[in-house]
């Protein structure tokens, strides 16, 4: 591993391959890890994994302060265009990125490590997620209202975020919960799905979410539903946990 400021470099132990419309973009089992910004890292492939015939370039530059100047390049692929998706540094202050290009990870139809489809971002071999079941008696209130009281949760904990604690749907106020359109996705826990809250004839939009059908690492919470510790009032074997301060709070 280095680092240069807050910007970090490891090599990846994955195969990694990029897709546009069906196409190989990049096939490499020499990706570059490169923590931009602490919370995940972003894929860097040696310029000899891409298929370069599928770039164009724009005549445009990037400049970061850490990685220094990289050449912009449209991917082309029969018709279709990701602009500026691709970012190739031929000349850095961090040695590791040389000749390493950056792949816009949305610009892309599919990623894949090995031959698993990743979603959102790419995975932090840094971050863990371990779900284990628990007797624990959890009761969540709203607004004073009991919602769900269970002896039967399941504990997700994830690096970085506080416990989150999954409960079987018979033990949850279901007809105070209504469907939400809303969706998120996470590449550990895979997309999830949302409910409203409603108490006292007032909805609280997006309290609680649940995984249909978890990536296998998460089976074990498939079905189950959980609140946000942030704005619930939680309690655990009778105790009332402080609310944590999140991104979610």
């Amino acid at each position: 591993m280095s680092k240069r400021g807050n910007v970090r470099t490891e090599p990846g132990q994955k195969r990694v391959r990029a897709y546009l419309d069906g196409i190989v973009v990049a096939d490499t089992t020499d990706v570059l890890l490169v923590w931009e910004k602490p919370y995940y890292p972003t894929y860097y492939v040696p310029a000899a994994d891409v298929n370069t015939d599928l770039l164009v370039a724009t005549g445009e530059t990037t400049r970061s302060p850490s990685r220094g100047t990289a050449e912009l390049y449209t991917v082309k692929v029969d018709g279709t265009e990701a602009p500026e998706a691709a970012a190739w540094y031929k000349e850095s202050p961090i040695e590791a990125i040389v000749d390493h290009i950056r792949i816009d990870w949305k610009a892309m139809t599919s990623w894949f490590e090995e031959d698993e489809e990743v979603y959102v971002h790419p995975r932090d071999p840094y971050k863990r997620v371990d779900i284990l079941p628990t007797s624990r008696h959890i009761r969540v209130d709203v607004d004073g209202v009991t919602i769900a009281d269970s002896t039967n949760a399941r504990i997700l904990f994830e690096t970085g975020l506080p416990p989150r604690y999954y409960l079987p749907k018979p033990d949850v106020r279901m007809d105070l919960l209504e469907e939400s359109d809303s969706s998120t996705a996470c590449p550990y826990k895979g997309t999830a799905s949302y409910y409203h809250v409603v108490v006292g004839g007032e909805r609280r939009e997006d309290l609680v979410w649940w995984y249909p059908s978890p990536l296998e690492e998460s089976s074990r919470i498939a079905g189950y539903v959980c609140f946000y510790n942030e704005k619930v009032d939680i309690h655990v074997d009778g105790e009332l946990e402080e609310r944590p301060d999140t991104v979610f709070s």
